[in-house]
């Protein structure tokens, strides 16, 4: 079992190209950690960034991390000591972190320590956010929509953030321009459950795969599924620490788990949601 020789810490920030939606909320720049270990010649690199802080417009982030990169920050450099006196294990100290986005880069790194990490990976499936950028003209958008190659075969949009009518001309718009795209909607839970039975009833359903978080109360969702035929994934629910998923909630539509690992946490929580959504 290794372990590392020296541990440093690094914080940055980094703008973004375009201001990204993140619920209803958006952000312009992106800030966090980099954690690096180096064990004889190897040198090793995981990222902390709790999405959380504030938005575009100076509003505190909602609905997403409950730490603060400060809280993680202080957390971080309080281990430190420990750990490189090999006082503490990493895997100790993700087990015992009480910041999600922490107790990920911890066991993260001790996973890259140990070689557990897999050596070759698969091909990951490119799958882009469409939206209306701010401010965007509408021409604009349908070239970044004309661009995309024939080989993407899916495209997440979010909705419930502005107008039905608006969104719901996006959703068709996309489909006029790319018409073997299969939709993933993302309402962040967005909706009341009427609201998300008017909006589900206007969809060409052919093309959606699933809407994620559709209703504000988790509890409406098999509902929505039986009322329209679509089918629902889940995310923020996953982050109540007693959700446990069972064979009975994929015949009331749930489809998929979508696993944030910074708001999730340590690998061993991963794991258990992967091997439960595999059952």
């Amino acid at each position: 079992m290794m372990h590392p020789d020296s541990l440093s810490l690094a914080r940055y920030r980094l703008p973004l190209e375009t201001s990204l939606p993140v619920g209803k909320q958006r952000i312009e720049q992106r800030s966090g950690l980099i954690i690096k270990a180096c064990c004889g010649d190897e040198e090793h690199f995981v990222e902390v960034a709790p999405l959380s802080g504030l938005d575009a417009n100076g509003e505190p982030l909602l609905g997403f991390s409950r730490e603060s990169l400060t809280e993680v920050t202080e957390a971080a450099l309080a281990l430190m000591p420990a750990l490189a006196a090999k006082e503490l294990k990493l895997s100790q100290a993700a087990d015992a972190c009480q910041y999600p986005s922490l107790a990920w880069g911890l066991s993260l790194l001790d996973a890259k320590l140990k070689g557990q990490l897999p050596q070759r990976w698969p091909a990951f499936e490119t799958i882009p956010l469409i939206y209306h950028r701010e401010e965007e003209p509408l021409a604009l958008l349908q070239q970044r929509l004309a661009a995309l190659p024939d080989t993407v075969l899916r495209a997440k949009i979010k909705v419930a953030q502005t107008s039905m009518e608006q969104e719901l001309r996006l959703i068709h718009g996309v489909l006029a321009a790319k018409p073997h795209l299969k939709l993933r909607l993302d309402a962040n839970q967005g909706f009341e459950y009427q609201q998300a039975v008017d909006f589900c009833a206007c969809l060409p359903k052919a093309s959606i795969e699933y809407i994620e978080e559709p209703c504000r109360r988790a509890d409406d969702n098999p509902a929505l599924f039986k009322a329209t035929g679509i089918r629902y994934a889940l995310d923020e629910t996953l982050l109540q620490s007693e959700f446990v998923p069972d064979c009975n909630d994929f015949a009331s539509g749930l489809t998929a788990l979508v696993l944030k690992p910074m708001l999730l946490g340590s690998l061993t929580r991963l794991q258990t949601l992967i091997e439960q959504a595999e059952a």
